[in-house]
C-alpha cells in the first residue's frame, strides 16, 4: 500500500482509504451485517489501509461502534477521520447543525464512541442548514484543536471560497471518472493552498465497479433505489462507458474498481480516495488499486478512456 503525507499536517495516510458509511446499517440495503463489516475492516488492515472515514450520521453512531470494535487496539495505529455536525432533523431528514454547542457535543460523543482521547482528523460534514456563521464554525474547530480534542480539522462539501477563507487541513469532495466537476476550481485551489483532498464516491456508488450492467431493482432500504444515475438513459450511458473501462482493466488483470480507484488516486492534488465496502472481498478488490499505482501502466491510454465520459 502506498502512503502519502497529508499536506500541512503530521499525518501520513494510505492512498486508498475505507469509507465506513455502509457499516452504519442504513441506506445501503438489507445485506449489511456487522460481522461482515468487521471482516472488511480486518481486510483493510491486512491490505495496508490506514485511513478510515466515519461519521456520527452513519447509523446514528453505529458505524463508529463497529469500526472501533473491529480495530481493537489498532485504532491507535491508524488514522481515523470523522465528520461531525450532521444528524437526523425533526422531519426525519438529515440536516447540518453547526451551532458551537452542537459541534462540541458531537465531537465529545465521537471521542467516546471511538475510544480516543484525540481525533486525528475532524471534518464538518456539510455547511450549516440552521444559519450558523462560518466564522463561528471555524472558531469552534480551532478551539477544539487548541484543547487537544482534535489534531487537525477539515471541510466536506464546501466550495473554493470557504477553502481560501479558512485554510483547512483537508477537503473531502466527490470525485471519480464519472464525476469530475472538482477539477474546475476545487482541486486547483487545494493544490495552490496545499490542502489535502479526500475523494469520496470514487466508484460513483458502485457504478464504476462493473457490477451493474443492466438496471437493477435495489430495495427501498438502499439509497440507490432513488438515485437517477442507476436508471434510464443516465445509467445506460454510464454502463457503456464502464464496459470500455472494464476491457482496459481486463488487459491489466485487475478488477474494474481497482482501475477506477487508481486513476482517481493519481490525479494531481488527490491525497486519498475513500472507497466504501460491505465485505472483505470488496476491500481486497479495491486495495489492488495500490498495486496499479506502483506499476508501469500506460496512463495516457487510461486517460483517453476517462476522456470518453462527457458527463
Amino acid at each position: 500500500m502506498i502512503r502519502r503525507p497529508l499536506p500541512g499536517t503530521d499525518l501520513e495516510v494510505s492512498a486508498i482509504g475505507l469509507g465506513c458509511w455502509a457499516m452504519g446499517g442504513e441506506y445501503w440495503g438489507d445485506d449489511v451485517d456487522d460481522a461482515r463489516s468487521a471482516k472488511a475492516v480486518h481486510a483493510a488492515l491486512d491490505a495496508g489501509i490506514t485511513l478510515f472515514d466515519t461519521a456520527p450520521l452513519y447509523g446514528s453512531g453505529h458505524a463508529d461502534e463497529v469500526l472501533v470494535e473491529a480495530l481493537g487496539t489498532r485504532r491507535h495505529d491508524v488514522v481515523i477521520a470523522t465528520k461531525v455536525g450532521a444528524g437526523p432533523g425533526p422531519d426525519g431528514h438529515a440536516r447540518s447543525d453547526l451551532r458551537p454547542e452542537h459541534l462540541i457535543e458531537d465531537t465529545e460523543a465521537s471521542l467516546k464512541r471511538l475510544g480516543l482521547e484525540t481525533i486525528d482528523l475532524l471534518q464538518v460534514h456539510w455547511p450549516c442548514d440552521l444559519g450558523s456563521s462560518f466564522e463561528d464554525t471555524t472558531a469552534t474547530l480551532n478551539d477544539l484543536q487548541q484543547r487537544g480534542l482534535i489534531r487537525h480539522w477539515g471541510l466536506c462539501n464546501y466550495g473554493a471560497e470557504a477553502l481560501r477563507s479558512a485554510r483547512p487541513a483537508t477537503l473531502q469532495t466527490p470525485y471519480s471518472m464519472l464525476r469530475r466537476e472538482a477539477e474546475h476550481e476545487l482541486l486547483p485551489t487545494c493544490r495552490e493552498l496545499e490542502i489535502g483532498v479526500l475523494a469520496y464516491e470514487p466508484l460513483c456508488r458502485g457504478l464504476l465497479t462493473g457490477k451493474y450492467r443492466a438496471p437493477t431493482a435495489f430495495p427501498e432500504s438502499d439509497l440507490r433505489s432513488r438515485d437517477d444515475r442507476f436508471t434510464g438513459t443516465r445509467f445506460l450511458r454510464a454502463a457503456s462507458f464502464v464496459e470500455v473501462l472494464a476491457r482496459a482493466a481486463r488487459k491489466l488483470s485487475v478488477p474494474t474498481a481497482a482501475l477506477a480507484l487508481a486513476w482517481a488516486a493519481r490525479q494531481p492534488g488527490i491525497t486519498c480516495v475513500l472507497a466504501g465496502a460491505k465485505s472483505p472481498e470488496q476491500v481486497r478488490s479495491n486495495a489492488q488499486a495500490a498495486e496499479l499505482l506502483g506499476r508501469r501502466v500506460r496512463w495516457d491510454v487510461i486517460d483517453r478512456v476517462a476522456g470518453l465520459w462527457t458527463g
